[in-house]
């Protein structure tokens, strides 16, 4: 390769490295999966709360199945960002279809699972009567399916961390497109079709998947420039294996730990009666887009962390983290504020039931309380595992979200009948202590240590500087 052509080459990927241009499609694709749930609850809200109910307990199950699914997605593409970075593009392509690979036979599992023992699974959360039937016939399709969703993590991944953020946006937002069609024809009966209900929702969600799934399958083939070989499949690598789960395995058990905890605190919802579960689903499905551009930047860093950490810029990592956290903080902040403002039109939109409505707005006040430690966590903890120092976050999130959130939610719930308010409250204690740690540790460096392409392996670092935006 000539001078002139590596040059071309370096000016490229500084390009497609910008944090502006990894974040702003990432945002918009997060905005279009968070408007997909909300537009799925707000259509099934017309069937009945209970509905709306049973199809966020059977989430919050599968939540934790599609995290399972992270250990691979997560891991691989955080291998392959260091690789990138150190110009192994070879061994980014093996890495690639090894998780592929991997992530189809866990999904495979988790299918067979979600048919056998949905039921059993949702009678362990306390899920009862209506809403049971609910939950349990979305759980059969939607988690029998499961598998597409495997295969849409680890594609989607890989295909970010080369940096075609923008590319992953327009598939899921024709995805999204034809999932909101489907509703609308499988929900409400219309075009010659039954009305089906949650479980038209739920067969909508899987055709959409497939879709999604070639989309994206087409797409690795067309951006990737060492392409994924047949052999890179069906031939496992037990150093590419090793390396994937090393990252995978403990970013997901701190992810499965976070949702294992919510469920409980789910559990304690159930306990408070119909009303406020209905009302935890309303108030997540509007708190998720105070983070969402948290976690658009935390995203869009943890790529730019991971090239920089493979071709040993750690300076360069370390600066950007910090960056990158002021601008989520003002942009969380000035997202609360508004949402704070139209708290109560906000849940209208999803119910008439004023009890429901005062205490979705009383629990969406804390907010502000909530959402700035969870955006210092979002862009810190998914660095560090950019990094390879993915074990922290894990035994911190072991200490602060089972021995102390839990049990102080407990309190604030049952003891002070503080009712939601307490779990948004203990949910809060858990994100700030998690926050202090996880800024303390990256300024420590430590993470400095665990990077997953030795310095023997590396070639040279380009000359170039990638853009930071």
């Amino acid at each position: 390769m000539t001078a002139h052509s590596m040059d071309l080459q370096e000016r490229s990927e500084s390009t497609r490295l910008s944090l502006v241009r990894l974040t702003w499609p990432i945002f918009l694709e997060l905005f279009l999966f968070m408007l997909m749930g909300t537009v799925d609850t707000f259509m099934l809200s017309s069937v009945s709360d209970d509905a709306v109910s049973g199809v966020g307990a059977a989430n919050q199950i599968m939540s934790i199945a599609i995290l399972v699914l992270e250990v691979i997605g997560t891991g691989a593409s955080i291998v392959v960002a260091q690789y990138l970075g150190s110009r192994k593009k070879l061994e980014a392509a093996q890495v690639t279809g090894n998780a592929l690979t991997l992530n189809l036979a866990v999904g495979l599992i988790l299918s067979v699972v979600f048919i056998a023992f949905g039921g059993f699974m949702l009678r362990l959360l306390n899920v009862q009567g209506d809403i049971f039937e609910y939950a349990h016939s979305y759980m059969r399709i939607v988690g029998g399916g499961i598998f597409l969703q495997a295969l849409i993590n680890a594609l989607a991944a890989t295909i970010r961390t080369h940096g075609f953020t923008k590319e992953t946006m327009v598939v899921s937002f024709l995805m999204n497109l034809i999932h909101v069609g489907g509703n609308y024809v499988l929900i409400f009966g219309h075009f010659g079709f039954p009305a089906l209900g949650v479980e038209g929702a739920a067969i909508s969600t899987v055709f959409s998947r497939f879709i999604c799934f070639g989309m994206f399958l087409w797409l690795l083939y067309r951006i990737m420039e060492v392409r994924v070989e047949w052999r890179f499949y069906v031939r496992l690598s037990r150093d590419y294996v090793r390396k994937i789960l090393g990252i995978g395995i403990p970013s997901a058990f701190e992810s499965i730990v976070y949702q294992s905890c919510q469920l409980v605190f789910t559990m304690y919802a159930t306990y408070l009666g119909a009303e406020a579960m209905a009302t935890r689903q309303y108030a997540n499905n509007i708190s998720m887009y105070i983070y969402l551009f948290s976690m658009a930047i935390g995203m869009g860093t943890a790529i730019i962390v991971g090239h920089y950490v493979g071709s040993r810029r750690n300076q360069d990592a370390y600066a950007r983290v910090f960056q990158s956290v002021k601008w989520a903080l003002a942009a969380t902040v000035v997202i609360d504020l508004v949402v704070i403002a139209f708290r109560t039109p906000l849940m209208s939109l999803f119910t008439d039931n004023l009890a429901i409505i005062r205490m979705g707005a009383q629990v969406i006040l804390l907010s502000i309380v909530l959402e700035t430690g969870r955006t210092v966590n979002i862009v810190i903890i998914n660095s560090l595992r950019a990094s390879g120092d993915a074990r922290f976050p894990v035994y911190m999130g072991l200490i602060s979200m089972v021995c102390m959130s839990l049990p102080l939610g407990y309190f604030l719930v049952f003891r002070l009948h503080l009712g939601l308010a307490g779990v948004w409250l203990a949910i809060a204690a858990d994100e700030w202590t998690r926050a202090v740690i996880m800024f303390f540790r990256w300024k420590s460096r430590a993470w400095e240590r665990h990077a997953l392409v030795p310095p023997a392996e590396q070639e040279p670092a380009p000359a170039a500087t990638p853009t930071t935006g």
